[in-house]
Order: structure tokens, then sequence, then C-alpha cells
């Protein structure tokens, strides 16, 4: 790891501070045209030859981007897609493919979740995740909510699983400081353009 000056470097509490505030001042149209942006700049990444594609449905209370975009490409490329719940008793994920008969509900997280599925997914069969986050370096460390969901849930996935987060902002000239149970992301998609992380 090349070496950075305390300077430099910023506390994910910091940032997800930071970011929060950034993107709530984020208007409704604002969020509208920059999920279409990155819908449309993640034809550009190199995942599109994957099979199984996890997406996660966004917290509209967070202005989370508007996946709905990207869901439509994977449905019209007759991609497997898997969604998942969220247990807050274990701060665990569980995964359910996307059918027709899939029942959409919001928990009182805000969170849209699959209700009543029968497919779960192991995250091992998984080809490609999308993730959520508040803020990303160009190293790929990802800011998210500080509850550990996805990091427990990539430490599942297999090591070749592509992590692809999708963020309204671009990546921070500077270090997040991480720790040994980040995951960092292999690529990020945001409205301007896309990234791949080197390792």
């Amino acid at each position: 790891m090349p070496f950075f000056t305390l300077a430099k470097m910023k506390s994910k509490k910091s940032l997800r501070k930071e970011y929060s505030i950034k993107r709530e001042a984020l208007e409704q149209e604002d969020i509208h045209s920059m999920s279409l942006d990155i819908a449309n700049n993640a034809l550009q990444l190199d995942i599109w030859n994957q099979r199984v594609f996890h997406l996660f449905l966004p917290i509209a209370g967070k202005k989370e981007v508007r996946t709905e975009y990207i869901l439509q490409t994977l449905q019209g490329r007759d991609k497997n897609v898997v969604l998942s719940k969220s247990d807050f008793a274990t701060m665990e994920m569980r995964h359910y493919l996307l059918t027709d008969q899939t029942v959409l509900k919001v928990n009182t997280y805000g969170i849209p979740e699959p209700s009543g599925s029968d497919f779960e997914v192991d995250p091992q069969q998984l080809d490609v995740v999308f993730i959520p986050l508040l803020a990303v370096d160009k190293k790929g460390t990802r800011v998210g909510y500080g509850k550990g969901f996805y990091d427990r849930f990539l430490q599942k996935c297999r090591p070749s699983t592509i992590k692809v987060g999708v963020s309204f902002f671009e990546p921070l000239d500077f270090v997040i400081e991480a720790s040994e149970t980040d995951i960092p992301l292999d690529q990020l998609v945001t409205p301007i353009r896309t990234y791949v992380f080197d390792r």
C-alpha cells in the first residue's frame, strides 16, 4: 500500500456525515437525471457477459441512486436478477431471485424487499454485485452506512464476483481510512464516467 500522510486521510465517520449532507441536498430532478446517466454509463462496464446480477433497491428517504433504470437494462438483456432481505437482528442479508411472482414490500427501515420468495440464492452463485455507497476513493474503498451488511455479504461471495459501486459523486482524491474487513470495489459507475480499480 502506498504511503499516505495522515493529513490526506479522513475517517469513514466524517465522510459518512459529509456525503449524507451532500446527497440530502440533491433535488429529486437531479436524482432522476443522474440515476439515468448512471444506468447509461453502466453499459460501458465490462460485466455484460455475466449471468447472475445482485441489485439493491433504493431507499427513497435516503435519496439513493434509482436503480430501477439498471434493473430495466438487466431484464432487457434477460439476466438473472437477485434482491436481498436484511435481517437487523443478525445484521445479515438473504438473497432471492427476482421472478414475475416476486412481491416487493417496504420494510420498517424504508428498504424495498422481496416478500415470500421461495428462490433463495447462495452468494457464491453471484457474478456481479451492484453496491450502494456514500463515498469512495480511487482505490475502491467505499463508505456505506456503517452497519456492515455489505462487508459481511461480500465476504461470502466468490473472489471472482465483480463488485460494482454506484455513486452520484466522483471518487475522492485522498485515501479513505479502511479496516481489514473492508472489501474494495472492482468498478464504479457515476453520472460522468466509469472506473476500474487496480489491485
